[in-house]
């Protein structure tokens, strides 16, 4: 009897000594794939907070105390306003947005703000829906978030300029050292936005962008942003430079060419516009162009819609040619050392420079200016050779920015002369060669 017990002892000591090492093996391994979250440890408190020192690098001096002491903060930039939680906050998609915060007064206070990033800009501002942030009672969620929310407006995009400078560019600014760990809500959504900026959007946030109006649910977050930095016209300062940006879309769109240098056949690409600011001789530029032996690319508004076709297109370019408009934002895509010639309209000479020139020596480009004469504008026979409009725009400035669209921007076509306008081209070539 005692030879028995003792086998079953002896028999039962290596299935015990399989049975801990497997326990040993699934508690350090499958511990490693999912983590115990310690409640109450040192360590917890910093690890349930993993957002504070993001979202307090969107506000500055004063308004960042306020953020560490009430978890609620808006800084207020000469453009753009951007409101940061670091608290739990309540997202009410239902009716338009609303936000709920957290008090610790029982009254109830509200703050309205419209997100866009160009606070400053009247025009467009009327067209950006409200949000409204409420400290107080928070109603109760149905869906909980890991990560910070972050609401914008797309605006009136359809126009490549403004979704850049008002949207992309300040989003980039905003939302970029969270490595892609922030849920966007687009106030105003607009799916073809949404659709032409994918790759962008997609690497600035790894999860499907929230359409407010759709969703129609309460949402938890961590933390919350309304609104977007903005630093200026195609431009980023700071922490963040254009050519960290270019880099971004370098990378975004697989662009091949890092230099002007790497293209070996001169080529241009002509924005070639349909409806307004026209070059109204644009088969005799483009003759000029092949002529001085360039390769030369037409490109039309539905063709550049596509952006993350064209975005290859134009970076295969050494040269980009265009009248003052939206198209020349494409000057984003071109590589290094290369030329962007501006054919500027009457009474747009300032913001040529302003939202396509100085930008463009900023992202390591060269750039020329090709400044029209009065002949050479369709206003010369619209108005006559001595109206104000012709030869004092400041007069028409004065009457406001509606007039000047009305005028400048809607009315103006362009017939280049053909003799200046192959002199520049000819010191585009050679500045693309050297």
């Amino acid at each position: 009897m005692e030879k028995c017990r003792r086998r079953l002892l002896l028999g039962a000591t290596p299935v015990t000594f399989f049975l801990v090492i497997l326990l040993l093996f699934a508690c350090f391994f499958i511990g490693s794939i999912f983590p115990f979250r310690h409640l109450s440890s040192p360590q917890a408190g910093a690890q349930q907070k993993p957002f504070d020192s993001l979202l307090a690098r969107l506000v500055r001096g004063r308004d960042r105390r306020n953020l560490e002491t009430t978890g609620f903060a808006c800084d207020s930039a000469e453009n753009s306003l951007v409101c940061v939680s670091n608290q739990p906050v309540i997202i009410d998609t239902r009716n338009n947005i609303t936000v709920h915060l957290s008090s610790a007064n029982s009254e109830q206070k509200e703050i309205i703000i419209k997100p866009y990033a160009l606070q400053k800009d009247k025009y467009l501002f009327q067209y950006i829906s409200p949000v409204k942030i409420l400290h107080g009672k928070k109603p109760v969620c149905q869906y909980n978030n890991d990560v910070p929310a972050v609401i914008f407006s797309s605006g009136i995009s359809g126009n490549l300029f403004h979704e850049f400078n008002d949207i992309i560019i300040p989003l980039y600014i905003t939302v970029n050292h969270f490595q892609s760990r922030v849920l966007l809500i687009l106030e105003d959504y607009n799916p073809s936005f949404v659709t032409k900026y994918s790759k962008i959007l997609s690497r600035l946030s790894r999860y499907p962008v929230m359409d407010p109006a759709s969703n129609r649910s309460l949402h938890c977050f961590p933390g919350l942003i309304v609104g977007l930095k903005y630093h200026d016209n195609l431009a980023l300062n700071g922490e963040y430079s254009m050519p960290i940006f270019r880099k971004f879309l370098e990378e975004t769109y697989d662009l091949k060419f890092k230099h002007v240098s790497q293209i070996t056949k001169p080529t241009v690409v002509l924005m070639s516009r349909e409806k307004t600011r026209i070059f109204l001789n644009e088969v005799n530029m483009v003759n000029v162009m092949k002529r001085l032996g360039f390769r030369v690319v037409v490109a039309r508004e539905d063709e550049a819609a596509d952006l993350d076709k064209f975005a290859g297109t134009v970076n295969s370019c050494g040269v980009l040619v265009g009248v003052h408009g939206a198209g020349l934002t494409n000057e984003l895509f071109l590589p290094a050392g290369a030329v962007v010639v501006q054919v500027e309209p009457l009474g747009l000479e300032w913001a040529s420079a302003r939202y396509y020139g100085d930008p463009a020596h900023a992202m390591g480009l060269r750039y020329l200016r090709y400044e029209i004469e009065p002949e050479e504008s369709s206003l010369v026979e619209m108005y006559g050779r001595d109206h104000s409009v012709v030869t004092d725009p400041e007069s028409v400035y004065a009457k406001g920015y509606r007039e000047v669209r009305a005028v400048y921007l809607q009315q103006q076509n362009v017939r280049v002369n053909i003799v200046r306008f192959r002199k520049i081209i000819f010191e585009a070539l050679l500045l693309v060669k050297t």
